[in-house]
């Protein structure tokens, strides 16, 4: 038997091989890389093929028939092997279908020119049989297109080299030894071809396709050892690219080898082009997803990630890949969204907040009841004492004291009115609804309710705000903030004193003062009377008692007016408390509205 039939036997081997490897490309033809390495291997599939049989043809017209078969994919090869390396390498930017379609002129004129030979003999000018061998091989004496053809395919080889031999340069050890089985492997069918058109080794027989039997065995190898197709079930690809979680799965030399759809929604720009890419390349925009990859296994945690649309909160989970002898191959990156659990945990953190502080308002506000309702209380039993006591004295009639009287009901009844038309208003928050109030006409208001007091300890009441004095505030709080203040300066002034109010505007504010000539503080009570959260009562100059919510009061609603308050004390002296209201209308732009009124930032 001639050794052309083993030959033709070891070449239908290679075709086999090629086409083994090609359909484990087109399971995994999602991925550009796998389609083009595909191609290229059934290319060759058809040279190994068409040559098995040209070796035992026993005619020219067989011989010219599969020579045809032959050049289906000879042509063709070398531009998809390119491709390949561009895609490989990193440079699949470069390829589109315009470049694709220059780039496949050359071949097509090959594969056009092979079959219409016959016409014009610019392929082959000449084709003879050849029996030195024993059997028919055929001589062929190459055209200009042939020669086209070669130096078309060589030039590519060449530079397709050189980009992987530059990546085998910056690539890491593991990497280095992938690359090398791409280099040799690619190497056989032009090498073969090199040895067989330089005539430095007589060969009778054209050894090209044999190139594919060495490149089928060390791309078999390579996908093997190295998983070089990254060739996964169909099934789990499926549940894979299906996964509401984005999936990114690294190599152990942190290289992007795979992602799901969802990973689009988290990497902005991010797609098939990346792949093979470096992790520092991948999330060159995202530091904190780069350095979990870095560090490897990490527990799950929580990280802020801006979106195409707002900030997102993603869990994040990094775990090594293992294979089947639970050795790591790779790393995997799990990013979950949980940005709506996060929403959700603010929200009850915020109502949380919110009813503490409702809470704490409804324990102030009943002593601001307290407060201000006990003074005009205290004054009605004083009169009763008074009225039956003088009955009893003179039985006549005490049309002084029962107007008194009368007056002093009325104001505590407003009063009463004003505090439940306030406390209704405070649903839901601390809610206030500033107006321009004339702040003479305020001061008078309260100035009244205080009179039975101040009279009773002969002091002297002194505004000298003039009427048209406009203050920007909260109608309820304002009146709160006076009367404490006034309260106070009664409390702690002694008998025949004096109590002078003034206003002073400097800006956009109203400087309020309220002065008196009572006994004044000490310097370790003047540091600490506005920076105590619960103030302790002191016992006034009569022996008046409180619960020490006043000044606390003053100072929060000041506050949440947008003013500021502030005092100067003089042992035995007295002392001058001021406070600052806004008095335009734009000066509550400063402060968070609701579709409701200026809702506070803080509640009491």
């Amino acid at each position: 038997m001639s050794y052309n039939l083993y030959l033709s036997v070891l070449l239908m081997a290679a075709t086999c091989c090629s086409l083994v490897i090609t359909y484990l490309s087109w399971k995994r033809r999602e991925l550009p890389i796998a389609i083009s390495y595909g191609l290229g291997l059934l290319t060759g599939a058809f040279y190994t093929f068409g040559y098995a049989f040209e070796i035992v043809s026993t005619s020219l017209e067989q011989i010219r028939f599969w020579l045809r078969i032959e050049y289906i994919g000879i042509p063709f090869g070398t531009i998809l092997w390119f491709v390949l390396v561009l895609q490989y390498t990193g440079r699949q930017r470069y390829m589109n279908k315009w470049v694709i379609a220059l780039l496949m002129i050359v071949p097509v004129i090959t594969f056009v020119a092979h079959n219409t030979n016959e016409w014009h003999h610019l392929f082959y000018k000449s084709m003879t049989l050849n029996y030195s061998e024993g059997f028919p091989l055929v001589t062929l004496e190459k055209g200009p297109l042939y020669k086209l053809h070669v130096a078309y395919s060589y030039t590519f080889f060449v530079v397709g080299m050189g980009l992987l031999i530059q990546m085998f340069r910056k690539a890491t050890p593991r990497m280095k030894k992938q690359i090398t089985f791409m280099i040799i492997g690619s190497w056989g069918p032009y090498g073969f071809t090199l040895v067989y058109l330089s005539g430095v080794i007589y060969m009778p027989i054209d050894i090209s396709p044999f190139g594919f039997v060495f490149s089928g065995i060390f791309f078999m190898w390579g996908i093997y050892q190295f998983n070089m197709l990254r060739l996964a079930p169909l099934a789990l690809q499926k549940v894979f690219a299906s996964m509401q979680d984005a999936v990114m799965v690294f190599d152990l030399d942190n290289t992007l080898t795979s992602f799901n759809q969802s990973a689009n929604r988290v990497i902005e720009g991010i797609s098939h082009k990346w792949i093979g890419q470096p992790a520092v390349q991948v999330f060159f925009q995202y530091p904190v997803l780069l350095e979990k990859i870095m560090q490897g296994p990490s527990l799950d945690s929580k990280v802020q990630i801006s979106g195409q649309d707002d900030e997102q909160f993603y869990n994040i989970h990094m775990s090594f890949i293992s294979d089947i002898n639970q050795k790591p191959v790779g790393k995997m990156l799990l990013l979950s969204n949980v940005t709506e659990m996060v929403r959700s945990e603010e929200r009850l953190l915020e109502n949380a907040r919110q009813l503490s502080e409702l809470n704490t308002f409804k324990d102030r506000m009943f002593n601001v009841v307290a407060h201000d309702i006990r003074d005009p209380l205290a004054v009605l039993i004083n009169l009763m004492e008074l009225m039956e006591e003088e009955m009893q004295a003179y039985g006549g009639k005490h049309e002084e004291i029962v107007h008194e009287m009368g007056q002093q009901i009325q104001n505590t009844f407003t009063l009463v009115e004003s505090l439940l038309d306030w406390f209704r208003s405070q649903k839901g928050g601390m809610i206030f609804h500033p107006v321009e109030r004339d702040l003479a006409h305020a001061v008078q208001t309260n100035l009244r309710l205080l009179l039975v007091r101040s009279e009773g300890k002969h002091i002297q009441l002194i505004s000298d705000i003039p009427k048209g004095t406009f203050v920007y505030a909260d109608k309820e709080m304002l009146d709160l903030i006076i009367r404490n203040l006034l309260s106070n300066a009664i409390k702690f002034t002694d008998s025949g004193g004096t109590i002078r109010l003034k206003a002073d505007r400097r800006d956009d504010k109203m400087i309020v003062s309220v002065s008196d000539t009572g006994e004044g503080m000490s310097s370790d009570q003047a540091n600490t009377l506005l920076q105590e959260a619960n103030p302790i009562s002191s016992t006034g100059t009569a022996g008046e008692r409180g619960v020490g919510l006043g000044l606390t009061l003053c100072r929060e609603f000041v506050r949440l007016n947008g003013g500021e308050i502030w005092f100067d004390s003089t042992p035995s002296q007295g002392s001058t408390f001021y406070f600052s209201i806004p008095t335009l209308p734009e000066a509550t732009s400063k402060l968070p509205v609701s579709k409701e009124g200026l809702v506070l930032g803080e509640v009491l």
